[in-house]
């Protein structure tokens, strides 16, 4: 099978589209022919060399942890799904023609493998962050580069549950933030002021380690109620850096029930190949992102 490979730790330049042997699903995992993969912050982040404790790393290593496609192999002890299924969830590896899922659940009906592939770890993030920032209904959350996959997330969980959100992201995404339902401003010089004049805020999150957890914690007036998941140097702050994954089953069936019940979607920016995978990490390290970047196999 083809397969996106690294065997250095470096920039985009080190990713190879090689030819691998395909793997198979153990006890309690499915393997599928992936349609389509998820392009997160922490695969660049895993292949530049970062220390994230939650993804250690052997060379040569693959890449992706989200995809969406069919079931062709299903390990000992699973139930309840078959060869055929349509699924999306976590695993390994996933820039790849196969891969194995150690979690998943069934895609919702109308949603494309494309639109599925970016969902998994991004709704486990968003629930995860809201859970460990402690924002309760009727609160007031800010949510610092809102406008990418975790933060499209955490706007609609969010509002689903009763809590007012401010959103901070570029000039060009102020009427997305709106649509999801969000208070939005511009970050730059004097972002924190604009905020001021929409509220008082409660809880914060950074979701893209912009160098913004000083007026993050000013704004809560406590760095308990704020929870960065891009920048590792916050514990200088006092603030928490949220990089260990929850449950991700019960993760994946609250997605596709948000999803059903037309709560959230997240769309889906641009698709690449697999032979594209080094240019969408530059486009996701870029950042500036409207929903999701996915890889199409």
């Amino acid at each position: 099978m083809k397969k996106v490979s690294f065997a250095e730790f470096g920039g985009p330049d080190v990713l190879r589209l090689i030819d691998a042997e395909e793997p198979h699903a153990g006890p309690g995992q499915i393997r599928i022919a992936v349609r389509a993969a998820g392009v997160n912050p922490v695969d660049w982040r895993i292949r530049e060399g970062q220390v994230l404790g939650a993804h250690p790393t052997t060379l040569p290593a693959g890449v992706g942890i989200d995809a969406a496609g069919v079931v062709d192999e299903v390990g000992e002890g699973v139930e309840g799904v078959e060869a055929g299924d349509h699924v999306f969830g976590e695993g390994a590896d996933t820039y790849a023609e196969f891969a194995v899922l150690g979690a998943w659940a069934r895609m919702p009906d109308g949603l494309s493998f494309e639109e599925a592939a970016g969902y998994p770890s991004v709704v486990e993030t968003a629930l995860r962050v809201l859970r460990e920032v402690g924002v309760e209904p009727g609160e007031t959350l800010l949510v610092s580069g809102a406008s990418g996959g975790v933060g499209s997330a955490v706007l609609q969980i969010a509002r689903d549950r009763g809590i007012k959100v401010i959103g901070t992201a570029s000039a060009a995404n102020q009427e997305y933030l709106r649509g999801l339902g969000a208070l939005a401003t511009t970050y730059g010089d004097g972002w924190a002021g604009r905020v001021r004049e929409l509220g008082r805020v409660d809880a914060a999150l950074d979701l893209s380690g912009s160098g913004v957890i000083p007026e993050l914690v000013e704004l809560t007036g406590d760095p308990r109620r704020v929870i960065t998941i891009a920048d590792l140097g916050a514990g200088e702050f006092g603030v928490r850096f949220s990089g260990v994954a929850g449950s991700v089953p019960d993760a994946l069936a609250e997605a596709a029930d948000l999803i059903t019940r037309g709560k959230l979607h997240i769309p889906v920016e641009k698709a690449y190949t697999l032979a594209e995978a080094a240019a969408a990490h530059i486009d996701s390290k870029a950042g500036h992102t409207r929903g999701r970047r996915v890889i199409v196999v």
